[in-house]
């Protein structure tokens, strides 16, 4: 199991929450994703043989969102 904290510029709702957890959420191999707001994190525990990071930060910026 692999773990990745994310800095993610253009969250600011709740509505972003549900966007990148639902979305990263159903990648096959993704554990967990935890978004906070304040820190304009994302921390998501995967399995590296199932789903890869790049593919992660692929799918959060697919919902409009910066990886910085």
């Amino acid at each position: 199991m692999e773990k990745a904290l994310l800095n993610v510029e253009g969250m600011s709702c709740g509505h972003c929450v549900k966007a990148v957890e639902g979305s990263v959420g159903k990648l096959d191999g993704v554990e967990r994703v935890l978004v906070d707001l304040k820190e304009k994190t994302v921390a998501v525990e995967y399995k590296n043989d199932s789903v890869t990071l790049d593919k992660i930060k692929e799918t959060i910026e697919d919902q409009g969102y910066d990886i910085v």
